[in-house]
């Protein structure tokens, strides 16, 4: 896969305030208040920084946190994980593998099979209902 590279001021033209906040500055946004939190369409989560795929209506469930909650990324290498100690805690960042957009955290607090809880910015995502996917690579 190719990957994404471009300058912060190239980002900003690109994205809301919000999105650039959330994805390029590692923010988060409000619980409860994403568009995708109690969605409940069939399609593939995208990154919105770039479009890579990286979640499945399939894995989604409601955790209760107030953000969209997954088991697993769609595929092995279509997120990264990071280190992170910024909130005074050890965690584990979620990143988009090809742009290296902040997507959320990963806990281990999840439902079986695995006991993962992904949970991710909606301003992170775009949904794209079933049979509407374009494969990037």
């Amino acid at each position: 896969m190719e990957k994404v590279r471009k300058s912060d001021a190239e980002w900003q033209a690109e994205l809301s305030a919000e999105q650039f906040d959330v994805c390029r500055g590692k923010g988060t946004e409000r619980p409860f208040l994403g568009k995708y939190n109690a969605c409940k369409v069939s399609g593939t989560y995208v990154c919105s920084c770039c479009g890579h795929p990286v979640f499945s209506s399939k894995c989604k469930f409601d955790s209760g946190t107030g953000w969209p909650s997954f088991t697993a990324p769609i595929a092995d290498d279509a997120v990264a994980e990071k280190p992170d100690v910024s909130f005074f805690i050890q965690c584990t960042e979620v990143i988009c593998a090809r742009c290296e957009a902040h997507l959320g955290h990963v806990f281990d607090d999840g439902p079986a099979p695995n006991g993962l809880r992904y949970c991710i910015n909606s301003v992170s995502l775009d949904l794209k209902p079933d049979g509407d996917v374009e494969e990037i690579g």
